[in-house]
């Protein structure tokens, strides 16, 4: 015990992992405490409600990152030792989000009131906005960089916890799904201004030092990696909306389902992807070999991982889907077995990105995830109501072979150089 406890102590990367995993498992159990509970409450019709609310929010964080998350990320891991370079990333990253959530909120707001898809329920649309200006402080992208996992650890399980006692507290009746969101994004507020002031506190931030010409300097300078994440999210979070628009709200409740089994593990694998990420363009930076060697290691690890637990939900599917209270059981559970694909294609997809973004091939990135993306849209659009749900999901595989095709092709001379 002595040993392990010494390992731990003294392996920064091992200690990072476990204290970042511990986090993010709050990540994975929360939806598994709530959603049997809001489906039961509300029916699979009001959790497709909620479920494109909250898609639709999820879109719109990417108008408020703009490419923080990937290009804010590598900037503060490689100036982690510069505290005035810090600074000036942080005060001028954060300004823009501000200027760039003002424009959201009025723009969603106009969307809200008359378009009727959306005034149908814009009281659900509107108490999601808070997730919006949960993001705004949401200081994760810099904790990333300086490798702070234990402090983006505090603030999940912060953030998970008030939302799971939030919606045993507000959902009593099927009406109460509009609250959900809202619970969501209260919970996000109050975890990334805690996070938020520590930083300020520890670094001695000051925005007097912002410079509005370095603010739009940055927006400009963003504008290519944000469109690519725009594609990125559509990817994520427009099937769920599609399904709800061409079909109806309890397709895209059955569909949520199934997703949010196979989210957990896509989650993580992203999760994994931020935890990797910036110690991969860290170590790339000093060394080509040594940053392939750590790729290596835990994305392998990852994919057997991810492998071994898509076996598992194949075999016990059907005990699975019953766990979340829906009425059609055997219908879902066959949509299950295939969506297991999803995550297993992923684990070796996401890490391609990684090396993509990490050999500074930003504009090959951007363009291979519009063109992706699009072709995905496309077929979901079509697939949808000629094949309903199943159609959606085969879509979505594909887009996954077609994305680990380009990417790999992409990097492929800086992962094999001698055989270029």
């Amino acid at each position: 015990m002595k040993k392990i406890i010494q390992l731990f102590n003294s392996n920064k990367s091992l200690k990072n992992l476990v204290v970042y995993g511990v986090g993010q498992a709050f990540n994975l159990i929360t939806p598994l405490l709530v959603i049997p509970y809001i489906v039961a409450i509300c029916g699979e019709e009001g959790y497709g409600k909620i479920s494109v609310g909250m898609a639709l929010s999820f879109f719109l964080i990417v108008f408020i990152d703009y490419g923080s998350d990937i290009v804010g990320v590598k900037e503060v891991a490689v100036y982690r030792e510069d505290r005035d370079k810090l600074e000036q990333i942080f005060v001028t990253t954060y300004s823009a989000k501000m200027v760039l959530l003002l424009a959201v909120v009025f723009a969603a707001s106009m969307v809200f009131y008359f378009v009727p898809y959306f005034s149908n329920e814009k009281t659900l649309f509107f108490l999601s906005l808070p997730i919006l200006l949960g993001q705004l402080i949401n200081p994760t992208w810099f904790l990333q960089g300086v490798e702070n996992f234990k402090w983006i650890t505090i603030l999940n399980v912060i953030s998970k916890v008030i939302y799971v006692v939030g919606i045993y507290v507000l959902i009593k009746h099927d009406s109460d799904y509009v609250y959900n969101n809202l619970v969501w994004g209260i919970g996000m507020i109050v975890a990334h201004g805690i996070a938020f002031g520590y930083l300020l506190h520890t670094y001695s931030f000051s925005f007097k030092t912002v410079n509005r010409e370095a603010v739009f300097a940055l927006i400009r300078g963003n504008f290519s990696m944000f469109s690519s994440q725009i594609f990125v999210s559509l990817q994520m979070y427009a099937p769920v909306v599609l399904i709800s628009f061409f079909g109806n709200n309890t397709m895209a409740g059955q569909f949520k389902i199934v997703d949010q089994v196979i989210v957990i593990f896509k989650t993580y694998i992203l999760l994994f992807f931020n935890y990797a990420y910036p110690r991969v363009c860290y170590l790339l930076e000093k060394s080509v070999n040594e940053g392939l060697r750590f790729w290596k290691t835990y994305n392998g690890a990852n994919a057997i991982f991810i492998l071994v637990s898509m076996g598992g939900i194949f075999i016990f599917s059907d005990a699975i889907v019953s766990y979340f209270n829906p009425k059609e059981i055997a219908t879902i559970s066959a949509l299950l077995r295939i969506a297991v694909l999803i995550p297993i294609l992923q684990s070796i997809g996401i890490p391609l990105k990684q090396l993509v973004i990490g050999f500074n091939k930003q504009k090959e990135y951007v363009r291979l995830t519009m063109v992706t993306t699009v072709v995905s849209l496309v077929m979901i659009v079509i697939a949808t109501p000629l094949f309903k749900i199943e159609g959606v999901i085969f879509t979505l595989i594909f887009t996954e072979l077609l994305i680990i095709a380009l990417f790999f092709n992409t990097i492929k001379n800086n992962l094999f150089p001698r055989s270029s």
